[in-house]
């Protein structure tokens, strides 16, 4: 058995939990972040670690977390952990760009504050049979966020095992999982484990963490601050621009396939429902369009960087791709 500060043994059966605003997170706290994509299990895992008996997880259609809170527990013996929970990529209510931006100025202050994070839970549903769109899009968006130097303080953990007809599936997933898309964090340092919806197994979790006991600075923050970089500028933003434009032209293909087959339709009820779905993929091209020019290095920037004695681009870590 391992003896950790913070092993499950040692730990008291009650916490008190407290939401804090940015300001009052300090230097010597231990900070864990919470990270993964919408619906992976982030909320309930706080709920889970601080038996706030499902308060906070959202069971609706719409993302739990479309902002950054950050919860500090206190146990009776004066141990303190603070856990951030965080948006996926994929959000219901806000769009990547705004979900980058919002963690960027999170990270951004407290890393002015200097205020490091111990380390990071990154979370992947085991019911996922496969590695779909948004999943791969937001392990790619950690990894250049995260970078090499930081993933070491990493534990790359699945959830919702409870799901699962059988543990057989969902150790072979975990091994896909490792052996694939994971490999390039686990090369860099980074732990596997598995949540598995108790207080106990979220407290070896967070134990993991603590355990490496060096607090870390992420590739993005050091980009911003140290860098001066904008956050298009970024190894996490240049990913994300990358990420729009070939959705871009996706959703171009798409919207050319529509129009062509609403042009052939002798019927006017299919004519008016492809109209409708050509319509709205259009303002879903035109929300992408928008983002693109957010995170777009315009050309004078382009010149100074190049002229620039900075390191025009720091190490992020280049997960692996389809």
């Amino acid at each position: 058995m391992n003896k950790t500060l913070f092993h499950v043994s040692v730990l008291p059966l009650f916490f008190m939990a407290q939401v804090l605003k940015l300001g009052e997170i300090l230097q010597r706290d231990i900070v864990i972040a919470l990270m993964g994509p919408t619906g992976a299990g982030k909320s309930t895992f706080i709920d889970v670690a601080t038996r706030q008996n499902g308060t906070t997880v959202g069971h609706g259609l719409t993302s739990c977390t479309s902002s950054i809170r950050s919860v500090k527990y206190t146990s009776e013996t004066g141990q303190t952990v603070i856990l951030v929970d965080t948006p996926g990529f994929d959000d219901t209510t806000k769009s990547d760009t705004e979900i980058l931006n919002l963690l960027a100025e999170w990270l951004k202050k407290t890393y002015r504050k200097h205020v490091r994070l111990t380390g990071i839970i990154y979370l992947h549903r085991i019911t996922d049979n496969r590695m779909a769109g948004t999943s791969l899009k937001n392990l790619h968006m950690f990894g250049e966020l995260c970078g090499c130097e930081a993933a070491h303080g990493v534990v790359l953990a699945t959830t919702m095992w409870g799901r699962l007809k059988t543990p057989e599936v969902g150790q072979r997933r975990q091994e896909e999982l490792m052996k694939t898309f994971w490999k390039p964090m686990i090369d860099n340092g980074s732990e596997t484990n598995q949540f598995r919806d108790s207080y106990e197994s979220a407290w070896d979790l967070i134990s993991s963490v603590v355990r490496r006991g060096k607090q870390r600075a992420v590739l993005l923050q050091k980009e911003m601050v140290d860098l001066e970089k904008r956050l298009g500028e970024t190894s996490a933003g240049v990913t994300l621009y990358d990420t729009l434009q070939k959705s871009l032209a996706e959703q171009k293909e798409i919207l050319q396939g529509l129009r062509d087959q609403a042009a052939k339709q002798d019927n006017p009820e299919l004519a008016r429902h492809l109209e409708t779905q050509y319509n709205k993929l259009q303002e879903t091209i035109n929300s992408t369009f928008e983002q693109m020019i957010k995170m777009k290095i315009p050309l004078t920037r382009r010149i100074i960087l190049f002229f620039s004695f900075k390191s025009p681009r720091a190490n992020g870590i280049p997960l692996w791709r389809r």
